[in-house]
């Protein structure tokens, strides 16, 4: 006996037994009278049973072919609704998105806001946030979408570029007052210097595009944003940060932009997820809307 049974003899005998004709199982499968035949043959042979007695006027199941019947025809069920699950999930506007994103300001201030506006759009779909900055794996299923800014490792995500966020140095009128303006950035060296994470400070000349390393000491080592500023306004250093960190304090007059030839490249910022081209539908619709947004921003 061949034990290599064919899903679609199955799928036709089932058939067959539920309209109880070959004529009609033909009509509901859009096939030959001789088709239907055939793929009965090839189950009977395969399983090496008879499944259907058959006459000029009758037909009727065997002993066999009721209990195939009966086991295969809920199976079948059982798969067709599991297909239509995962077809109505897929389109669906409902379920789970996770995001892993940068916090502090850009986090807090910035894709805090969109997911915001994102759910008050879409109201079925949940979302589950999380600020840490640590290395995640989207490949693992972990999350769905991953917030990075800067230069990113070479990889089989698809990491695409929302915007670029400018960075530049900044300082206090109160602080200029007691210590003196450095007229360049190699100055710095002799200045108190309130850092993250970063201690070379890269700028190029507005000019030339001529690139100057700088190694700053801090007079105070904090990778939180906030507090950076804060020590900044205070008159404790001058700080590297994004523009956005410190617009409010810019704009008031407690910290100014420390040079006027020089800056700091800005640096890009990306929505990373996993290439899929049969992405559910709220992934889909949240990766657009987030570009979108900063598209039209």
């Amino acid at each position: 006996m061949n034990k290599q049974v064919n899903l679609t003899d199955i799928n036709v005998f089932v058939v067959l037994a539920e309209v109880g004709s070959f004529t009609k199982a033909a009509e509901k499968l859009s096939c030959s009278r001789s088709y239907i035949s055939k793929q009965l043959a090839q189950l009977e042979s395969a399983l090496g049973v008879t499944l259907l007695i058959r006459t000029t006027r009758t037909q009727h199941l065997t002993a066999q072919g009721e209990i195939l019947f009966a086991q295969c025809s809920n199976a079948l069920s059982g798969i067709s609704g599991a297909i239509d699950t995962v077809v109505d999930s897929s389109h669906s506007l409902s379920g789970s998105i996770k995001i892993n994103c940068i916090g502090g300001h850009i986090g807090e201030d910035v894709v805090a806001p969109l997911i915001n506006d994102f759910m008050n759009t879409y109201p079925h779909i949940n979302i589950e946030i999380d600020f840490s900055s640590k290395r995640v794996d989207l490949i693992s299923g972990e999350f769905d979408f991953v917030f990075r800014m800067g230069k990113l490792e070479d990889s089989a995500l698809i990491a695409q570029k929302l915007t670029d966020i400018k960075i530049d140095t900044y300082v206090s009128p109160q602080y200029l007052s007691l210590y003196g303006k450095p007229t360049s950035p190699k100055e710095l060296t002799r200045h108190k210097c309130i850092i993250g994470s970063i201690k070379n400070w890269v700028f190029t000349h507005g000019k030339t595009n001529r690139k100057l390393d700088v190694f700053v000491n801090g007079s105070l080592t904090c990778k939180n944003g906030r507090v950076m500023v804060s020590s900044a306004v205070a008159g404790n250093g001058v700080i590297r940060v994004p523009k956005i960190y410190c617009k409010a304090e810019l704009d008031s007059g407690l910290l100014v932009q420390l040079f006027d030839d020089w800056h700091i490249d800005s640096t890009p910022f990306y929505l990373m997820y996993v290439k899929d081209q049969h992405q559910p539908a709220r992934l889909r619709v949240f990766k657009e809307f987030i570009i979108n947004r900063f598209k039209n921003s």
